[in-house]
């Protein structure tokens, strides 16, 4: 009988345990959580939706989630800084896909998707990760010349394109997310405080324009619906029946819930008072049916992600990964923020979905694309880590 060392028993030992191991199980768990707590809401929010298939949206939800977790794991397994030298493609596929769906038929008022056999592809969702992934190359690229304006504005003129091409689609809300991942990327990459001051000075001096100047001058450069999204917060009370209907019946819902919910009760999200009860106001959903209760464990588990996204941000083994995983954090912190404000009237309704809570196979898939991109900078980094200590001791 061969006795193997122990040592070499160690060298033989296949590579899929020691990755399982350097992944992080807190973000694991807690993306999971997340995807539970959606089919578990969307079971009772769409129940009646569809006669005779009360888990249509349940099922198709977890089939999204089953193939997200498959990309998941395979992104996981890679080395993320091999994506930089794709960077030029990755830019290219997102402002073409999104030039695409303008040749689509409409759905709903809007041209968002391209129709595939199984599956309704929203490419404005993919280009957030797309946009990630190229805008991180870009900067890392131009790193050592932050000082420069023209840096600078070159990296934001790269968000703003695929902005202002996902506007007309009308999809407002994923034009702000662009916005919000190439302000966070300048932030990470270590651009100077003059520089983003002055673009938020700018922003800001071009949404008053936008809003205010510009109509008054006859000028309107957004569609009367977005318009009144992105002020209806203000004043909820102004015309409950019509223009801030969406609002109102939010803030009853999540109002009646109080501290653990009304369960099978749930009159505003049963009996289709809360509009999109699936998608743009399912937290409403979860305060109407769980109450304070169900809304605290949802944020809860968001604020579990942040910290775990902040925490592989500062450990990434380069540049690379910090600025991917900058994006990822901007893009998630952003959504949540935005809206859970919109279903309590703090924020204007612009369709941002909420991660992995809201019915939709793109997003979901692209949240847990990203989350995979996590894993993998997280792996990475362990695996440095480890190669410096045995080198050490060595």
């Amino acid at each position: 009988m061969n006795v193997i060392p122990i040592h070499a028993a160690d060298e033989r030992a296949p590579a899929r345990p020691r990755v399982l191991m350097r992944t992080d199980p807190v973000l694991t768990l807690g993306t999971l959580a997340l995807i539970a707590c959606s089919l578990i809401t969307l079971k009772g929010a769409t129940a009646t939706y569809i006669p005779g298939r009360p888990l249509f949206y349940v099922e198709r939800q977890g089939i999204y989630a089953a193939i997200g977790v498959v990309i998941a794991i395979g992104l996981s397994r890679i080395d993320y800084s091999r994506l930089r030298e794709y960077k030029y493609g990755f830019y290219a596929i997102l402002i073409g896909l999104n030039l695409l769906v303008f040749g689509m038929p409409k759905v709903q008022g809007a041209r968002r998707w391209i129709p595939l056999p199984f599956f309704q592809m929203q490419p404005s969702e993919f280009g957030k990760l797309l946009l990630i992934l190229a805008l991180a190359a870009f900067a890392v690229d131009r790193s050592r010349r932050l000082h420069e304006w023209r840096t600078t504005a070159r990296i934001m003129l790269l968000a703003l394109i695929p902005a202002l091409v996902v506007i007309p689609q009308p999809d407002l809300g994923t034009s702000m997310v662009f916005v919000a991942i190439g302000f966070v990327t300048l932030f990470v990459v270590g651009t100077s405080w003059k520089h983003l001051a002055a673009l938020v000075a700018m922003f800001a001096a071009s949404t008053a324009i936008v809003i205010a100047g510009a109509p008054a001058l006859g000028v309107h450069v957004l569609k009367p619906y977005q318009q009144q999204r992105l002020t209806g917060f203000l004043n909820p009370s102004h015309d409950p029946k019509n223009q801030t209907y969406n609002i109102t019946e939010s803030l009853i819902a999540i109002g009646s819930g109080q501290k653990s919910g009304r369960g099978s009760n749930a009159t505003q999200t049963r009996l289709d008072f809360l509009p999109a009860p699936n998608t743009d106001f399912i937290f409403s959903a979860v305060g109407e049916t769980y109450g304070f209760a169900g809304a605290a464990l949802v944020l809860s588990l968001y604020a579990l992600l942040i910290w775990r996204a902040l925490r592989i941000m500062t450990m990434a083994k380069n540049l690379y990964g910090t600025v991917i995983a900058g994006g990822i954090l901007a893009m998630l912190m952003f959504q949540v923020f935005v809206n859970t404000g919109m279903t309590i009237g703090i924020m204007p309704i612009t369709g941002v979905p909420l991660p992995l809570m809201s019915y939709g196979g793109s997003s979901v898939i692209v949240t847990l694309a990203a989350v995979g991109l996590l894993q993998s900078i997280h792996i990475q980094a362990r695996r440095t880590a480890a190669a410096k200590s045995r080198a050490l001791i060595s």
